[in-house]
């Protein structure tokens, strides 16, 4: 019990602290809190795909805590973070498509399907590096699956 409570509280500390500290161009503070909440995604990922492809030697406690992290980041309840007229279209900041408020119910279920993989890698992480690399695989390929349909590329 206290494990999950210090890890819970990790996450929504992590999320604070660093939401506070990235200034970002949009006035929107969805779209902030939203792309704070990416930039955690990406940190955590960083630190498993370092791993994954051999570029940062294995540790299975850094592994561990990214996927926990991971796992708490997904159970945030993002909705308020994503309301009409936040995409790139009325707030030129975000790369987030209007597609989204079009396709709201397979997003939610991409979003589950990242939820699953964080908790499939949170199992794997700090087994070792073959188990983490078995995770990676779906765990990537979420976060590709949203981005591919629902993310402008890069200007």
């Amino acid at each position: 019990m206290m494990k999950k409570f210090s890890i819970l509280a990790a996450g929504i500390l992590s999320v604070a602290a660093i939401g506070a500290a990235i200034a970002h161009e949009s006035e929107n503070p969805a779209v902030k809190a939203r792309t704070s909440v990416m930039q955690l995604y990406s940190f955590n990922l960083g630190t498993l795909g370092g791993m994954a492809k051999g570029e940062v030697e294995y540790d299975a406690e850094a592994a561990t805590r990214a996927a926990n992290n991971l796992v708490v980041l997904t159970q945030i309840d993002q909705s308020a973070m994503w309301p009409a007229g936040s995409d790139n279209v009325s707030d030129p900041s975000t790369r987030a498509l209007p597609a989204i408020w079009e396709n709201f119910p397979d997003v939610g279920t991409k979003g589950q399907a990242m939820a699953d993989a964080a908790v499939a890698m949170q199992a794997a992480a700090g087994q070792d590096v073959e188990a983490l690399k078995a995770a990676m695989g779906d765990l990537g390929g979420s976060c590709s699956a949203c981005h591919k349909a629902y993310r402008a590329p890069k200007d």
